[in-house]
């Protein structure tokens, strides 16, 4: 069994207003001075340990491809939703996972709070098949389009224009925040849906491309997959 799965944050102020030693800045100040000071490039994005888990939204699929159950949180409080997280990855033993970027955000993300929290994850999430960079049980398909770093990333937004299927209409990532802020918890993790669904159709894409399932098993969830994007894309 597969998770694919995404998460979203926001900015943890009160740890950054620790680290920045600034008590006194509008969280909006804090915000630049943060990213002015804690981040490794130009995107202005803080790395994942100074982030606060807000919703997250995984589905279950086969091996096969085919999509079996989702898992979702939204909330708060932080403790709860990874507390949910765990005790749905728990429902299989060797799961395996898909995402994008979640190497270099969402699980580094879940260790920092889980650290943060005082919590224990599950033991699979520090298995050689999933903590080993090339390995097929923990698939980034950022990685994969890459050919882990020889080529540039791709953005999943733009794996869908490729591919003929139109993702990020329900909301962007910048855009969680002020979600936020308007109380919009259960839009927050509307969105993280269609962007886990968005991950599933262009695994499934790739999946086919590279021979891995036949044509009629692919067409069939495709076609499955896409018209589930679009009932997501159609709600409030």
């Amino acid at each position: 069994m597969f998770f694919v799965f995404d998460v979203e944050t926001i900015p943890d102020f009160s740890f950054l207003r620790r680290v920045l030693d600034n008590r006194e800045a509008t969280d909006d100040d804090l915000l630049i001075e943060a990213s002015e000071k804690l981040t490794r490039n130009n995107s202005g994005f803080l790395p994942p340990m100074y982030h606060h888990m807000v919703s997250w939204v995984g589905l279950w699929v086969e091996n096969t491809g085919k999509p079996v159950q989702k898992a979702s949180w939204h909330g708060d409080d932080e403790k709860e939703g990874l507390t949910r997280l765990f005790d749905s990855l728990l429902t299989y033993k060797d799961f395996g996972l898909i995402h994008h970027n979640g190497r270099g955000f969402d699980l580094p993300l879940i260790t920092y709070r889980s650290m943060h929290h005082n919590m224990q994850m599950p033991v699979r999430l520090n298995h050689y098949d999933i903590r080993y960079r090339f390995s097929k049980a923990n698939m980034d398909l950022m990685d994969e389009f890459s050919n882990y770093g020889a080529s540039s990333y791709p953005k999943l937004k733009h794996l869908g224009h490729l591919i003929g299927v139109p993702f990020k209409q329900t909301g962007e990532g910048n855009e969680v925040l002020e979600m936020y802020r308007n109380g919009m918890l259960e839009e927050i993790e509307h969105y993280c849906y269609e962007d886990v669904m968005a991950t599933y159709i262009v695994w499934l894409r790739m999946k086919f491309t590279t021979g891995d399932i036949t044509q009629d098993v692919f067409s069939n969830l495709n076609e499955r997959a896409i018209q589930k994007l679009k009932e997501i894309q159609k709600q409030p």
